[in-house]
């Protein structure tokens, strides 16, 4: 597999947050919000500070031992799992879903981020390791997001009417029979019996979905010495059971985020404004969230309530019977991680970037906060397409009808845009303005109002103009609009609807090698990989 590729900044393709991308640039009105800058310089400081944190390594290793019990691995894993007992091992950290199959490309983009990052840090630091590890969020009951996936143009949805956490369903008859027709799409590419042969070796009847999540990411990524881990675990969640005790008693972090809220949402959009209690009560098929209402705790949706000598003595004996939500997960992944750096999507930094606090009064350390590596895989027939338009690969970025105006601008006389007739009406209702309100000064106000309802006139013709144009030229139309659908699936980018599936089926292997290869560790870039 050849490949090319071409990287842009994340502010050119307009699809990060003001949030995120003022944090990347050092905005000083985010400046409050993180305790270290996503550099070298800041893991150093990361280093120093998590190394005081005491973390559980002697219960980590051992539940992670018990986790890989059951799985074939390398050598590369389990020398990676043991070394973690040592005080100078650290761990980079992404997180996800058990999504079917892995899900979206980025899922697998974020993955091979950690790996980059923890084998160059490898090289930088003298006297320290790290260690690539994907945390598995398999307590999130989202069956509609997680159980399906897109195929080639093809949709595939799990029709199962199991409840609760997804990470604890099983594999039933209708997840089987959607494995065997991703089977037949796929067996025709060149690797498509290859990837179709890991799957139905992880994916097996009777056997939950994060176990089989667990297989599948081991069998892609152990040669890389990945560890994943499964956190919906007794022994590991007793280790946060202090802090989810404080959370039931004194509801810590609602107040704390409502304070951080009002300071962030004066720049920028809330990511997430949590609950007033930010746990749920995880148990069989159920998973639903916990409510204090008339001095009991209610567990929604059930006919489950506790008083609070009862709930905090089923916390005390079963600890896996408690969830965290989006609030409260991040404080456990960094309680029994020795971790300093986490990777993650745009909308993951957000919600981050809102819980400095909270990590405060748990005394947790925050990690580093990096924003994970997005791609975009094009053939090289279709740059050479976007060049012989005259455009440049960061133009795609923008929707069809931007595109289109600027092509017609280059190829057309005519101005679908009507700025200068824009402009002069600007001035001519100017001038009438400063002769009425000579006259009288509430006429100003009329004046302004008949500005705008022309301007509203000149904006719909402008609209009527271009709808014309893509008539008379709706083969150029159609050309944009299909380059468009290789960046963009109906309005979604790539990597957040096609899967691994199909790029293993074309590429193999190579197709992961190319993306560790050209995934930048701290260069925040956004890249466009370009297959030859």
């Amino acid at each position: 597999m050849q490949y090319t590729t071409s990287y842009q900044s994340y502010s050119s393709t307009g699809l990060f947050s003001n949030l995120v991308l003022d944090y990347l640039n050092d905005d000083n009105k985010v400046k409050s919000l993180y305790a270290y800058r996503p550099d070298l310089k800041g893991i150093e400081e990361a280093i120093q500070i998590k190394s005081k944190s005491g973390i559980n390594r002697t219960v980590l290793v051992a539940e992670l031992k018990k986790q890989y019990d059951l799985v074939i691995t390398s050598e590369n894993v389990t020398r990676n799992i043991d070394s973690l007992l040592n005080e100078n091992v650290f761990t980079i950290c992404t997180a996800h879903q058990p999504n079917l199959f892995t899900g979206h490309l980025y899922f697998i983009y974020k993955i091979i981020h950690a790996i980059k990052l923890a084998a160059e840090l490898n090289q930088q630091f003298v006297g320290f390791s790290f260690v690539p590890v994907y945390y598995m969020g398999s307590e999130d009951a989202d069956l509609q997001e997680l159980g399906s996936i897109h195929i080639d143009g093809v949709d595939y949805k799990w029709n199962t009417h199991q409840r609760g956490a997804v990470g604890r369903m099983t594999i039933d008859d209708e997840l089987i029979f959607m494995l065997s027709e991703i089977e037949n799409q796929l067996s025709d590419k060149e690797f498509g019996k290859e990837i179709s042969s890991h799957i139905k070796s992880c994916y097996s009847k009777g056997k939950s979905i994060q176990q089989a999540t667990f297989e599948l990411v081991n069998s892609l990524f152990q040669d890389y010495g990945l560890v994943v881990l499964i956190p919906d675990n007794t022994d590991l969640k007793y280790l946060f059971k202090d802090v989810m005790k404080k959370e039931l008693t004194e509801n810590f972090s609602h107040f704390t985020l409502q304070e951080s809220i009002k300071e962030i949402e004066k720049d920028y959009k809330i990511q997430t404004v949590g609950r007033d209690i930010n746990l749920f009560y995880l148990k069989d098929d159920i998973r639903e969230r916990i409510e204090f209402n008339e001095n009991q705790y209610q567990i929604v949706n059930t006919n489950i309530v506790f008083t609070k000598e009862e709930i905090l003595n089923e916390l005390n004996q079963y600890p896996e019977r408690f969830s965290p939500n989006v609030v409260l997960r991040p404080l456990y992944q960094e309680l029994i991680l020795p971790n300093i750096v986490f990777i993650g999507g745009g909308g993951e930094l957000a919600y981050w970037l809102e819980f400095k606090n909270i990590f405060k009064l748990a005394e947790l350390p925050l990690p580093v906060l990096i924003l994970r590596n997005s791609f975009t895989i094009l053939k090289s027939n279709i740059v050479n397409e976007i060049h012989k338009m005259g455009f440049g690969l960061s133009d795609f970025y923008k929707g069809t009808d931007e595109l289109f105006l600027q092509l017609l601008r280059k190829r057309s006389k005519n101005d679908l845009k009507l700025n200068e007739t824009k402009t002069k009406l600007a001035q001519l209702y100017s001038e009438i303005k400063s002769v009425v309100s000579s006259i009288d000064q509430t006429l100003t106000i009329h004046t302004e109002a008949l500005h705008t309802k022309a301007l509203k006139k000149i904006i719909s013709l402008e609209k009527k103009m271009i709808r014309a144009e893509k008539r008379k030229n709706n083969e150029l139309f159609k050309e944009i609009e299909s380059i468009h659908a290789h960046f963009f699936n109906n309005g979604v980018l790539q990597e957040r609807v096609d899967s691994i599936l199909s790029m293993y089926a074309k590429y193999g292997d190579a197709f992961i090698k190319a993306v560790y290869e050209s995934s930048n560790s701290l260069d925040h870039q956004f890249c466009n990989l370009i297959i030859k």
